[in-house]
């Protein structure tokens, strides 16, 4: 399970002067995402039913349009997202919601920036973040190697018929999982291609069955996030590919649960690790 091949697909590096920073590719993950900037920090995101669950959008939506604002009020592309966590209150309706963005220090080599959304006097999401360029580390190792499973060419269809809204914007094909236990993942990509971002991968975090599914036999439940974490691993952006993610969690209790996911790219790169506190109702 812990085999990377050569022959999988590689990816331009960074400084590949063709592919540096993506332009906006008119994707309708971009343009769900994308915030109207008001000016004094204030930006205006929309939500639709596209990216619904069960009470309300997808707790990765928010995210990334959270991280499109901070992004935004940061104006500093050369600082890519390394950290950022999301708590939520509550979920947000279908409409307009206001998000204000703080740059709360910028420093020399990295800035903080915190991010609140709210509806009115309603609370939806308060998220804390840190951007930064690379450092001169003075260890380097990897031992969270890819797991052994080759994406499919061409990644599946969504279902047209998903009865959840969220699940027809994502290519997902399951590859993952250990019988008994609260393991689970697969590749996954937006429907329409487009450059992985900090935003996309944020939303890929989040994106897949809750791990819990596992044990109960496949029967949903509502999974609302209480808190989403996400460490970004890699140099960002890379080209449009799928992502391999695998999700587990250890441990039930009191309605709540954990998930710890990673997130790779086909040539074995880790690009994310996240770990989320969310409910089982």
């Amino acid at each position: 399970m812990n085999e990377q091949h050569a022959g999988d697909i590689r990816s331009p590096p960074l400084t590949d002067p063709a592919f540096v920073r993506p332009a906006v590719t008119g994707t309708s993950f971009d343009r769900d995402t994308s915030p109207e900037p008001l000016g004094d920090g204030r930006y205006r995101v929309r939500f639709d039913r596209r990216w619904w669950i069960v009470r309300g959008p997808n707790g990765g939506i928010v995210a990334a349009k959270l991280v499109r604002a901070m992004e935004a009020e940061l104006a500093a592309p050369e600082r890519q997202l390394r950290s950022i966590t999301v708590h939520y209150p509550a979920a947000p309706r279908e409409g307009d919601a206001d998000v204000q963005v703080a740059v709360e220090r910028s420093g020399r080599s990295m800035s903080t920036v915190s991010a609140r959304m709210t509806d009115g006097e309603r609370l939806l999401a308060l998220a804390i973040a840190a951007f930064s360029g690379p450092y001169e580390g003075v260890v380097t190792y990897d031992d969270a190697p890819r797991p052994a499973a080759d994406p499919p060419d061409p990644m599946p269809e969504p279902r047209a018929d998903a009865p959840m809204p969220f699940a027809r914007q994502w290519r997902m094909a399951p590859a993952l999982g250990e019988h008994g236990h609260a393991v689970s993942g697969g590749w996954m990509a937006p429907v329409e291609p487009r450059p992985l971002d900090a935003a996309l991968i944020v939303a890929l975090a989040d994106a897949w069955i809750p791990a819990p599914f596992v044990v109960t036999g496949g029967k949903p439940f509502a999974a609302p996030t209480i808190d989403l974490t996400v460490h970004i691993r890699s140099a960002l952006p890379r080209p449009p590919q799928p992502v391999l993610g695998e999700f587990r969690s250890t441990f039930a209790r009191d309605g709540f649960f954990e998930e710890d996911g990673r997130l790779w790219a086909p040539d074995g790169t880790l690009l994310a690790h996240s770990r989320q506190l969310a409910l089982a109702l």
